[in-house]
């Protein structure tokens, strides 16, 4: 028996008591972002949601140098393969990311960091001398990215920070990754011929991620004790105005047309059918598991620890403050919520559409 197929094992039959590390340690390392994104419950400041508050509902703002040397030390004890995810709010803003990264390539800890680039050419030097991942956020070619994002300049500034992560090192790996909205509907395909001449890792596309109220108030019917279900990333945006004949016809011509780096949406839909059912049937479950609870913790500003990623409930499983990574992740908190979802088929009401569970 193979290894990944002994974990999948664990997973279903026994998740309560999980063999595995995790393989990503997500860091939240400050509560500040430098955009206004319409798609983004902290863009849209819907401070409310599970989501707002995993991101920007701790103190301090910045995770104090101290603690991020204690999460790598544990990581580099405990989980030394795993690899850090600077992913919340904009990392790049964070005060210490550059003697971060330099403690963790100290501790042969590989780091990688998920950004809206709107500094990336400034922090391109510190990246590329920390052997540091880049994944971007972008949302369609320059003048629908900036409108969305609320800055004139947004893309452009990506573009420049990419290319000079490219000049200081041909071979540095860069992912690029675009949320599907009304808005870059019709655009998806110019917004991929334009980086064809760039040597990307990927180019992944992700459906959009987002809890309505009926969705929601059917989770809290069952779970609102144990784990609550807010409304998440909807408050500017409209489902029905998603033109989704038009986003088939262009999913469509993408996979016909070739590319030298590899594209990806997420979910994969294979028919129309099934996408008008995602976006019109959120109830309804895509996949079939939550892959990111036995993957990744996340590790707030101040110490505490939820499940998985930022859009998972705002569930407190530890703190790294008074408890080790190794206890977190094998603790009862996080044993009980996996055991809940395996007994609930996986998935729970307000996962149907997470990312994780894809």
């Amino acid at each position: 028996m193979n290894y990944s197929l002994l974990k999948e094992v664990n997973k279903k039959h026994l998740p309560k008591n999980y063999f595995f590390a995790p393989e990503w340690i997500v860091l939240g390392v400050n509560n500040v972002c430098n955009l206004h994104c319409k798609m983004c419950d902290v863009g849209t400041k819907s401070m409310d949601t599970n989501f707002a508050q995993n991101l920007v509902g701790t103190h301090p703002i910045n995770m104090p140098l101290e603690l991020i040397k204690k999460v790598i030390d544990q990581t580099a004890l405990y989980y030394p393969k795993a690899r850090l995810g600077y992913a919340f709010t904009e990392p790049l803003v964070y005060p210490h990311l550059e003697a971060s990264l330099q403690y963790a390539k100290h501790k042969n800890i590989k780091a990688g960091i998920t950004t809206n680039a709107l500094t990336l050419k400034q922090k391109a030097k510190v990246l590329i001398e920390n052997e540091t991942e880049v994944y971007i956020s972008l949302d369609g070619p320059e003048a629908i990215h900036n409108e969305i994002r609320g800055h004139k300049k947004s893309f452009q500034k990506a573009v420049e920070g990419i290319e000079e992560l490219l000049r200081l090192n041909p071979n540095v790996s860069i992912s690029i990754f675009c949320v599907i909205t009304e808005w870059n509907i019709s655009y998806l395909k110019e917004f991929l011929d334009f980086f064809k001449p760039y040597p990307l890792n990927q180019i992944g596309f992700m459906h959009t991620n987002f809890t309505p109220e009926h969705v929601a108030n059917t989770h809290n019917k069952i779970w609102a004790q144990s784990y609550p279900a807010t409304t998440s990333n909807i408050d500017e945006i409209n489902i029905d105005n998603y033109d989704l004949e038009k986003l088939w016809t262009e999913i469509e011509a993408i996979k016909k047309d070739s590319y030298d780096f590899p594209i990806s949406f997420s979910p994969e839909i294979n028919s129309k059918e099934k996408l008008y059912e995602f976006y019109y049937k959120p109830e309804k479950f895509i996949g079939k598991m939550c892959n990111d609870v036995f993957t990744n913790m996340m590790v707030k500003s101040d110490g505490s620890v939820i499940p998985a990623h930022g859009r998972c409930y705002n569930l407190t499983i530890g703190n790294v403050h008074n408890n080790t990574l190794k206890d977190i992740w094998n603790g009862q908190i996080i044993k009980k919520f996996r055991s809940s979802l395996n007994k609930n088929g996986g998935l729970l009401p307000a996962c149907s559409r997470c990312c994780s569970s894809f």
